[in-house]
This record gives C-alpha cells, sequence and structure tokens, in this order.
C-alpha cells in the first residue's frame, strides 16, 4: 500500500502543472471546493445526484435538518411542527425572518408551492415519492403550513431533510422554467447563485444578512464571502491540488480511497472523518434469471465472497466490509437479519452447489440442467468496481461460479442498469433509514429501476406498506425488521462495502467537518472560516 501511495503521490506531483491549470490559488475569502464531477442541473426537483446536494445544501433551506448522528431531526425552516394522531397531517411552523436571495421574505406559500412541485408528477422529479402519498400542502397563513398526506409516512420527516425538499422561489422558476437550476437559482440558503459554467465550476457568494441556519452549527451566519465548486475529473489533480492549497476542501466521493492515508501525513492538510455515515456498495442478483433465480447459487456467492479482503483492496483499509444489509447504526436497523447475512466460508459455498445439483464441469465451472453457474454483471466504470468485480470474480471462481464483468461509461452505464440484459449488478447508493433503503429497491412498482432485481414478492410490499405508514416506530421497527429478515434469507444481495466519509481540508480552513447527508460532505458551510 506504501509503494502504491508513493507512485500516486509521485503522479500527483509531475500533474501540478495541470492542477494549476484547473485550480488556481485559492484567493482570500473565497472557499475552493474540489469535485470529480458535475450535476446536469440544479434543480431540487429534478435531480438525484449527489453532485446536485454538494451545491443545493448551500444554496437552498429545508423545513427540517438533520443532527450529524444520522438520525436526530432538528428544526430548519420550520421552528417547530406538530403531526396528527393519525399521522396524516403535520403542521410546520415557520420562521418569520427568512428571505431568498433576491431579498424577498420567505413565506408559507413559498413552501407550500415548492412541496407542491416536488411531489407533482408534471415536475417528473426522479424522487418524488419521497414526498408520500400527497394530498394537499397548503399555507394556512403567511407563517404555517398545513401538510396533508393520503396515509400516514412515517419516513417524511428524514425525507424533508433532502436536499429535494429544498424551498425555491416560484418567481424564479416560472421564469426560468425548463432552465431553473440551469441559468439561475433562488433559494434560502446560506450562499446564492453567482455564475456556472457546466462541467468546470459552480460559484457562490454570501447570502447577507442569512442568520437562521440549523442548531446543530455553532454560528448560524455564513464566514466566507465566496465559494467556488471547482471541476478536476482526474484523480491525482485533486490531490495535487489539495496539498498545493490551490483548493481548499475535498471530501466524500471525491476523495480518492488511495490517497487517505498518505494525506493524513501531509503537513498542509487536515483530515477528518465522518464515522456515523450510509452510503453503501452492494452486488444484486437477478433474481428472474435462469442461474441468478436459484436461492442456492445466490447463497453460496454470499458464502464464496471474501469482503474482508475485497475491501482492503478497494479501500486500502478506509473502509468496513458490509456483513449486514443495512448499517447496524441506522434507524431500525435489524440484529438478528444481519447476523443472518452468511459470512466468508467458501467450503460451505460448494457443499450448498453440491447439494443443490450443480456439478463441477470440466472447465471448472458448474452445471445444472445443462446450464452453467455464469453470470454476467453490469456495473459503471469507476475504479472501485474494477478492483471489487475483478476479486469477486476470482472468489466465485473457486467454488464454480463464472462471472462475466461488463462495465459502462457512466454516459451510457445508467441506462443500461435499467434494462433486463444483465444477470447481476452492483451500485452504491445513500440512505438514511432501513425503510428508506428498502424502500428504494424493493418495492414491486419499482421495477426495473431502481429495483432492478425484479423483486417482486406480495409480503415484501406489504411489510413496506406497514412499516411506511406506522404511526408508532415500535410497529414500524417490527415490520422493517421482519423485511430485513425476508431478504436475507433469500440473499437477493451480497452486501459489500461501506464506504467512508472522509474530509480533507487546506490549513487554512478551520471549522469544517463532515456530515454525510445523502453523500453530501459539506452540509450548509456554516462554522467553516478562513483564516487567511
Amino acid at each position: 500500500m506504501k509503494r502504491f501511495w508513493g507512485a500516486a503521490l509521485l503522479a500527483a506531483s509531475a500533474l501540478l502543472p495541470a492542477g494549476q491549470a484547473l485550480a488556481q490559488a485559492a484567493p482570500r475569502d473565497t472557499l475552493v471546493i474540489l469535485r470529480e464531477i458535475d450535476a446536469d442541473r440544479y434543480d431540487p426537483a429534478r435531480s438525484a445526484a449527489t453532485a446536485a446536494g454538494d451545491a443545493l445544501f448551500l444554496m437552498a433551506d429545508t423545513l427540517v435538518s438533520m443532527d450529524w448522528d444520522q438520525r436526530t431531526i432538528r428544526p430548519g425552516l420550520a421552528e417547530r411542527w406538530e403531526v396528527s394522531p393519525d399521522g396524516k397531517t403535520y403542521t410546520f411552523h415557520l420562521r418569520r425572518d427568512v428571505k431568498f436571495c433576491d431579498g424577498k421574505p420567505m413565506t408559507a406559500k413559498d413552501v407550500a408551492y415548492s412541496i407542491t412541485r416536488w411531489a407533482d408528477p408534471a415536475t417528473r422529479s426522479p424522487v418524488r415519492y419521497r414526498a408520500g402519498v400527497v394530498e394537499s400542502v397548503t399555507a394556512v397563513d403567511d407563517y404555517t403550513v398545513e401538510y396533508k398526506l393520503k396515509e400516514p409516512y412515517s419516513e417524511l420527516l428524514n425525507q424533508l431533510t433532502q436536499y429535494f425538499a429544498s424551498i425555491v422561489d416560484q418567481a424564479t422558476v416560472e421564469k426560468l422554467g425548463d432552465n431553473f437550476g440551469v441559468q439561475g437559482f433562488n433559494g434560502t440558503g446560506p450562499y446564492c447563485w453567482a455564475s456556472w459554467t457546466p462541467r468546470q465550476e459552480l460559484v457562490m457568494t454570501r447570502h447577507e444578512g442569512y442568520n437562521w441556519g440549523p442548531p446543530i452549527f455553532q454560528n448560524p451566519s455564513p464566514q466566507i464571502g465566496r465559494i467556488v465548486m471547482r471541476v478536476i475529473p482526474e484523480a491525482n489533480t485533486r490531490i495535487a491540488a489539495i496539498q498545493s492549497g490551490q483548493g481548499d476542501v475535498l471530501g466524500g466521493g471525491y476523495l480518492p480511497a488511495f490517497a487517505i492515508e498518505g494525506l493524513k501525513r501531509v503537513p498542509t492538510v487536515r483530515m477528518q472523518q465522518q464515522p456515523i455515515y450510509f452510503y453503501d456498495i452492494f452486488f444484486g442478483f437477478r433474481v428472474d434469471k435462469p442461474v441468478a433465480s436459484d436461492p442456492a447459487i445466490r447463497r453460496a456467492a454470499n458464502l464464496a465472497v471474501n469482503k474482508d479482503a475485497i475491501t482492503r483492496a478497494a479501500y486500502f483499509g478506509t473502509a468496513a466490509p458490509a456483513t449486514e444489509m443495512i448499517n447496524p447504526a441506522a434507524q431500525d436497523a435489524d440484529a438478528e437479519a444481519g447476523r443472518m447475512i452468511p459470512r466468508y466460508n467458501p467450503d460451505e459455498a460448494k457443499k450448498v452447489l453440491d447439494a443443490a445439483g450443480w456439478a463441477m464441469g470440466p472447465d471448472g465451472v458448474r452445471v445444472k440442467d445443462g446450464q452453467r453457474a455464469s453470470l454476467l454483471v453490469y456495473a459503471l466504470q469507476q475504479q472501485i468496481n474494477n478492483t471489487m468485480l475483478q476479486a469477486m470474480q476470482a472468489d466465485l471462481r473457486r467454488v464454480g461460479i463464472e462471472l462475466r464483468i461488463q462495465l459502462w461509461d457512466a454516459t451510457v452505464g445508467w441506462g443500461k442498469l435499467a434494462t433486463q440484459e444483465f444477470d447481476a449488478f452492483t451500485i452504491s447508493y445513500p440512505y438514511v433509514s432501513a425503510t428508506d433503503a428498502l424502500s428504494l429497491y424493493f418495492a414491486s412498482g419499482n421495477r426495473p429501476t431502481p429495483n432492478r432485481m425484479n423483486w417482486n414478492d406480495p409480503e415484501t410490499d406489504a411489510l413496506l406498506a406497514a412499516a411506511k405508514t406506522a404511526t408508532d416506530p415500535a410497529a414500524r421497527a417490527e415490520a422493517i425488521g421482519k423485511l430485513q429478515r425476508r431478504l436475507a434469507d433469500a440473499n437477493v444481495w451480497i452486501p459489500m462495502i461501506r464506504t467512508p466519509m472522509w474530509l480533507a481540508t487546506s490549513t487554512r480552513v478551520e471549522g469544517a467537518r463532515p456530515h454525510g447527508i445523502y453523500g453530501v460532505s459539506v452540509y450548509k458551510g456554516l462554522d467553516i472560516r478562513l483564516t487567511r
């Protein structure tokens, strides 16, 4: 690992001129945040990308906020709220001092408009289901919002902390139309849209007078005059930029795993980790395909894969293997379900396949009823996926299962993952609770994407419905726990890696702390200040 880091550091040094071209020395009172990719737009209701959240959490606010523990809901634009006994009506009482970046006061009408737009099918939001089954969102008066649901939704407050629930200015949306979040933006966040050059940089300026930040911060006001989010696609160039002070912040998925340990020893860089972080990688089976449909194949694959070794290889000792479907620190993670996930035991994997009639073929691949134990896996073209899948391929081959790997560039990969062509796939995803995670991937109505397993099970749908509509937290935990055990028994996934949340900052940055909500490291940007 040290040899790899040394080579990477040398490569970064060699690429320093390119880094200088992409990221000039950060000027006074300007925070430069380094990113690998850009979003296609910055409209909270029309994007589900983490790259969009990077900026939207800075430019907009939500009714409620998420504490550092990823569990506790705190005030946001709403000072307080009540929930009706039947769980169908939420009444939010708003702050009276909030203004949009253009100076217009924010009222309940803005909240009603923003949430209704998000939940409206005509908006084509990829995450509108996260708003619940909305009956109406109305302004009772200037500072009171009534959010009515057709059925209870136990995840609502969790979802209202996310950037797609951001409050936006109706006049700006209507003025820009489809170009809202492309040519301009008007929110109530601590920073305001200044300019955007796609695939290069997004520039924001301080929202003067902003002092209504969430109570998780010591200072509710922004301390920096200007933020530049700069896109640098090449990993070594980003590393060079953060070491040299040309960039100030590099975190989350944009901080290469191979660089983490080395950066801890660089005197010009400060490193911090958020230990409570829910962004996992899993390997999913298409359960309606001939080989992947066999429970014995899925269980044997779970037993055959050495997650510890693969995680070390892919993340250089900075991540943890996923021994459960849901992170044990997440809301309603079920301990019994976690124990049901098979642990590494290749000898047991062979016994499972033998007992199921999968006989070893002459080429080392098992065969049953004329069908080879061969799986075609699709994944996005990323170094982490390549490293992980090659190691899985070797582990599975040792027990007689062939893994054929097809990696796709991100420009076409998401479309390919929506097809019915593969036997298995791998992907990473953020979540806030067990119900959030499983509602996304296992609801039958979400086939063929994001339910790419094509899991179609009435009991699963019933348990998801029970968890989502529960008004008693214990009833929700019972229902979603039972579902976790059902899915663990079926081995629908191989949980693989719990990705880490690290934040690297230049030494002139103080007060920064990685958050991790929806994969975003810099949440609100409050408390951050520059010493020079």
